[in-house]
């Protein structure tokens, strides 16, 4: 019992310790955004209730009994004035739910409610359940959008690594007890689905990717736009590309929109990540661009390359060299929190304000898909800085 008990305080104390400590802003070169020293969650962050079997008579050793891997790709939600994220949490045992964890600024201190979410398990197929975009919708609803991933029916005896993504949909309206609807029936198959906020000519729209297979794309062009008719019944008729990949660039391989975009005075704000190919394999990184408040299916503002890209203890996890969002909160005061993961093992925060990122939309150049292009934006900036200079010379003279 003193070996148990002397385990259990330790484990206590260093779990309160790591829940409550405070996060440090760390001072940003680029001027765009802020990151923290710390990740705000990780696997240690989960309670250990859902780990340990605290009963001294049938856990003496007080060993972990259910291990938890990692907590990413969170959706995010301001919710009676409590910053909430819908965590990917993913076990030992590699299958992933979802739950919610809770802070009061935003930064630090998360906390996981009781229990995590229990889903309604309409599907016999469905494996894994992960990467939930939350969006409070205009007719009243709290939608959750999420990958369903099941085996392919259609897979080679023996082949267990064919999957087959489907965009499942819940919806609530107190973020406890959550509605599961039909997924989305598409012609192809559909992760990073995301819903717009706003109906768009009365209809429901949403953000997809069609990929021609679970990981590749394909022929799929990039960040798609559909419109629906009722969500409780959603079909993609039909798909317009509205953000495309392009060669040699970050979203080569495929991108996909990340959390579902806010709407400021100068047009939609949108962040989506992007991969490209590389030695090390995939990278992931995260991007900004805008779409027309009139018609969101038009591009005004898409800055050249990476907004976020994967540096120091980030670029190290299960899978390295990846940043990945599907949440952001923008606060009352212009705050914006971005949510993002790292590596598919922790999560992170960084903080920005509407004003930032839309200046960073509109006045950095736009890519121009060719090395020249990138030289001569470069020697652009030199001679406008010349002018600048000059003209501050005279000031001090």
């Amino acid at each position: 019992m003193n070996r148990y008990n002397n385990r259990f305080h330790i484990l206590k104390k260093e779990y309160e310790i790591l829940i409550s400590r405070k996060n440090k802003k760390v001072f940003s070169n680029n001027g765009i955004y802020e990151r923290y020293k710390y990740p705000i969650l990780t696997a240690a962050h989960t309670p250990l209730e859902w780990r340990y079997d605290l009963n001294p008579e049938t856990n003496p050793w007080l060993m972990e009994r259910i291990g938890i891997n990692a907590t990413m790709n969170s959706g995010a939600i301001k919710w009676e004035g409590k910053y909430l994220m819908v965590v990917r949490v993913e076990g030992n045992d590699r299958k992933s739910f979802f739950a919610i964890a809770e802070s009061p600024n935003g930064i630090d201190n998360f906390r996981f409610w009781e229990y995590p979410i229990q889903l309604p398990d309409t599907d016999p197929t469905e494996t894994n359940v992960y990467d939930m975009r939350l969006t409070a919708h205009e007719d009243g609803w709290i939608y959750g959008i999420f990958c369903s991933e099941s085996l392919d029916p259609n897979a080679a005896p023996g082949d267990l690594s064919s999957a087959v993504a489907k965009a499942g949909i819940v919806r609530t309206k107190d973020l406890k007890n959550w509605e599961r609807l039909p997924n989305l029936i598409s012609k192809s198959q559909q992760r990073n689905v995301v819903l717009h906020p706003e109906f768009v000519n009365g209809k429901y729209a949403l953000y997809t990717r069609p990929q021609d297979s679970f990981i590749d794309a394909g022929n799929g062009g990039g960040i798609g736009w559909a419109l629906i008719d009722d969500m409780t019944h959603a079909e993609v008729k039909e798909e317009t590309i509205i953000n495309h990949r392009h060669y040699h660039t970050i979203k080569e391989v495929k991108n996909g929109e990340g959390p579902h975009p806010i709407k400021t005075s100068k047009g939609w704000l949108h962040l989506a990540h992007g991969v490209r190919a590389c030695a090390a394999g995939l990278r992931y990184v995260l991007y900004l661009y805008m779409t027309s408040l009139e018609d969101p299916t038009k591009t005004i503002a898409e800055p050249g390359g990476y907004l976020l890209a994967p540096i120091d203890e980030e670029r190290i996890g299960d899978v390295s060299n990846v940043l990945f969002s599907n949440g952001w909160i923008a606060d009352e005061d212009g705050t914006v929190y971005i949510y993002y993961a790292s590596s598919d093992t922790r999560m992170h925060v960084a903080t920005s304000t509407i004003d930032r990122l839309i200046d960073y939309c509109f006045h950095t150049p736009a890519d121009g898909l060719r090395s020249a292009a990138s030289v001569e934006n470069i020697c652009n900036l030199i001679e406008a800085n010349k002018a600048v200079t000059v003209e501050t010379e005279q000031v001090y003279l």
